[in-house]
């Protein structure tokens, strides 16, 4: 591909929103540590430079060789990075005497500048910083101000090298798709060719040539991003491609039965292994969370490799991993961010398992993922499902799991959700599931005292998993399924919702 953008990530939170944002303009983007850069930038028609919690006065400060970048390809820094462009070229920048975050308002903008154009004075931009520009670097043209940053927007005469203060990828700045836009298309002269259909052919292609005549494995959880990688693996190799769907015990009600029926009229060669007995043995007694998703990712992998041994000259694993599952295990492609949570689909393989791995989906959001799926004319019922997470109730079940306790979170699931379908709710939520809490509390049943378990209900909206927000369901469905959940789960006295939102919480609890 010669027409990418790079994305230097030098630790903001935001990094992974400017690649959507570049991607929402079909162009392709890839996020780079910026201490480890790619050696080859041949295919990188322009350069993004993110922001980042460090200061550019400090002494451990992001210091990366801009040389073969600055000056010989288009390159936009965004606040760090706007920074960086003006303390290491003769600029000056020192502490904010008044900080400004949040909600900003363009005071200022340079007329008949290509960079700006479709920008208008009084555009709502989103700040985020504490130092700021006092002078700029040299050769320096301003372009834009708001009222209390002067220095808001620059660029640097003879270079397609430019600097804003604000950051255009996140949804309060008004024309920030306009402005980056402007700088990919309008100044670095790329094309807006990256659509679902060219994803597609392109991967097929990609997949038909690493595998040629090897067959490969796949884990199938009846799940968006499972499904729609075993279909542009089966379009690239067909017969090759042997799907099985493993039982860890760990499903929602009715779960294994319903997926394999799912697939039936798919065309694809699927096996169910039920492996629930094996899963809840190896959980006995644990209740660290982290342990939890290991032993189900160790076990996950000791049933694939069984089963691999029943496929001659099985060579390859492949997984629905996507980037967000990436984004939270490894930071950032090993760059400076901080790493939330280990993923089951994350990781290598032990040195036992000579398969290696094809993850066809590794650089997609969800929404694309969803998207390519659509193109791929897959059934509505299996794009729209809800994301499920690989270790299942096992990570809802806060402390240990046991049968019982998995039946009861089966039970009190199944009528959150099938609620949700009824009160034509489910379509409007990302994500919904009941959390299991190891806690008992005093209730009154038929005048008699009851002492059993706690649920959490949580329903979430987002559209990558990146950040989300919490669902204000109606009052009505709450109390009604509330009470099913008392009524018809025995065990269960009591139902909560979770009303945090992501950042600060996680959508699971575990």
């Amino acid at each position: 591909m010669q027409n990418n953008v790079l994305i230097l990530d030098f630790g903001s939170q935001y990094t992974q929103l400017i690649a959507r944002r570049v991607r929402e303009l079909n162009i392709y983007s890839e996020i780079k540590p910026y201490n480890n850069p790619p050696k080859d930038l041949s295919s990188y028609k322009a350069v993004i430079l993110s922001g980042s919690p460090f200061s550019v006065r400090s002494d451990d400060a992001p210091h990366p060789d801009l040389s073969e970048i600055k000056g010989k390809k288009p390159l936009l820094g965004i606040c760090y990075g706007a920074q960086y462009l003006s303390h290491f070229n003769g600029g000056n920048v020192a502490p904010s005497a008044t900080r400004e975050y949040g909600r900003a308002n363009l005071s200022y903008i340079k007329p008949s500048e290509d960079f700006l154009s479709g920008l208008e004075e009084g555009s709502q931009v989103w700040m985020s910083h504490s130092d700021t520009i006092k002078q700029l670097p040299e050769g320096a043209v301003h372009l834009a101000s708001t009222q209390d940053v002067e220095n808001a927007a620059f660029r640097i005469e003879g270079e397609e090298t430019y600097g804003i203060q604000f950051h255009p990828e996140v949804y309060h700045t008004t024309d920030g798709t306009k402005l980056l836009e402007n700088f990919l298309v309008k100044i670095a002269g790329l094309s807006q060719d990256w659509t679902p259909d060219a994803f597609i052919e392109t991967t097929i292609a990609e997949l038909k040539e690493k595998i040629g005549d090897e067959k490969v494995i796949l884990g199938l959880s009846g799940g968006v991003d499972s499904s729609v990688a075993a279909m542009l693996l089966h379009k690239a190799i067909g017969s090759h491609l042997h799907c099985i769907f493993v039982n860890n015990g760990l499903l929602r009600k009715n779960e294994f039965e319903s997926v394999l029926d799912q697939y039936k009229h798919m065309g694809l060669n699927v096996k169910g292994v039920d492996a629930s007995a094996r899963f809840l043995e190896a959980l006995k007694g644990e209740s660290d969370p982290e342990t939890k998703r290991k032993i189900i990712g160790r076990v996950f992998i000791e049933v694939f490799d069984d089963e691999a041994h029943k496929v001659e000259n099985a060579k390859w694993l492949a997984q629905g991993t996507i980037y967000p599952d990436r984004i939270e295990s490894v930071s950032a492609s090993g760059g400076p961010s901080a790493v939330i949570k280990s993923h089951h689909n994350v990781g290598g393989l032990p040195d036992y398992m000579k398969l290696k791995i094809v993850e066809p989906l590794h650089l997609l959001f969800k929404d694309e993922v969803r998207r390519v799926g659509k193109n791929l004319d897959m059934d509505e019922s299996i794009l729209g499902r809800h994301p499920f997470p690989g270790p299942g109730l096992g990570i809802r079940i806060l402390g240990d799991i046991t049968a019982e306790k998995v039946s009861i979170l089966q039970e009190v699931d199944a009528i959150f959700i099938d609620g949700l379908k009824k009160w034509g709710l489910y379509d409007k939520v990302w994500q919904a599931g009941a959390m299991l809490l190891p806690v008992n509390s005093v209730g009154v049943m038929g005048d008699e005292r009851t002492y059993e378990k706690c649920v959490a209900l949580r329903a979430v909206e987002s559209t990558d998993g990146m950040t989300a927000d919490w669902v204000n369901l109606p009052y009505e469905f709450l109390q009604k399924t509330s009470n099913d959940i008392i009524n018809k789960v025995k065990g269960v006295n009591r139902v909560v919702y979770d009303i945090s939102s992501k950042p600060p919480a996680t959508i699971e609890w575990e």
